[in-house]
């Protein structure tokens, strides 16, 4: 099996944990190498052993974020196969982002945080490969085709629709004071999933069409699992 580099090196894993809290903290145009290694408590040297660059460094860190939310996720679809319906699916992708500062930057384009690494051309194919809008992307067909989606209308416009809501959701979440302003909402969570229920229903799936959307979401989330894993080892 396949093994990231920090589960083989204690300092492999301390030098990645160094970079994320000064990344987090200062922001990547003003970390440097030099003050990650000192962090880490290891000279230049080995933090190049194992990452010829900084942007390296930080772009595995964004994938190993990446790598987590499919694990997350495929364990409680695992544990609990409803939450492969729309409905729960996508208030969970924008909780998912909430809780993984670096997802949730290369999805608004935080410059402030990633600098020139948000248009990086690993960091744009992370989006593109595992990011919320691929991810609907893929799910869209199976939902119309298991009675999760209403199919009288275009694939491509619901697609449209869906990838629209969530970016207005994503922008909402990251500048509520520019966005929604005093709008005090007590749950967006349930008014996203109210949201998905107009855009995508009449549901029509019974019990065995959600176990069978389940499998499917499973399957899927594993192969970007190791696609994910196969560009962080490459």
């Amino acid at each position: 099996m396949t093994q990231l580099v920090e589960q083989e090196s204690a300092k492999a894993a301390r030098i990645l944990s160094s970079a994320r809290e000064l990344i987090l903290k200062r922001g990547f145009k003003a970390v440097t190498i030099a003050s990650i290694a000192e962090r880490a408590h290891v000279g230049k040297g080995t933090v190049y052993l194992y990452w010829p660059t900084k942007e390296d460094l930080a772009v595995g860190l964004f994938g190993r974020d990446f790598l987590a939310a499919m694990e997350r996720f495929a364990e409680l679809i695992g544990a609990d196969p409803t939450l492969a319906r729309p409905e729960r699916m996508i208030p969970s992708l924008i909780t998912a982002l909430s809780e993984r500062p670096f997802m949730h930057a290369i999805q608004t384009g935080d410059e402030e945080l990633l600098g020139a690494l948000t248009q990086h051309p690993r960091t744009r194919e992370l989006l593109d490969m595992a990011g919320p809008g691929a991810l609907v992307t893929v799910a869209l067909p199976v939902w119309r085709k298991h009675g999760l989606a209403r199919t009288d209308w275009a694939a491509q416009d619901q697609e449209y629709a869906l990838r629209a809501l969530l970016l207005g959701f994503f922008a909402v979440t990251d500048r509520p004071s520019v966005f929604v302003r005093d709008l005090a909402v007590e749950d967006p969570a349930a008014v996203l999933a109210r949201t998905v229920t107009t855009l995508l229903g009449p549901f029509t799936a019974t019990e065995q069409d959600v176990e069978a959307t389940a499998q499917e979401a499973l399957r899927l989330l594993d192969e970007y699992r190791r696609n994910i894993l196969a560009s962080l080892t490459a």
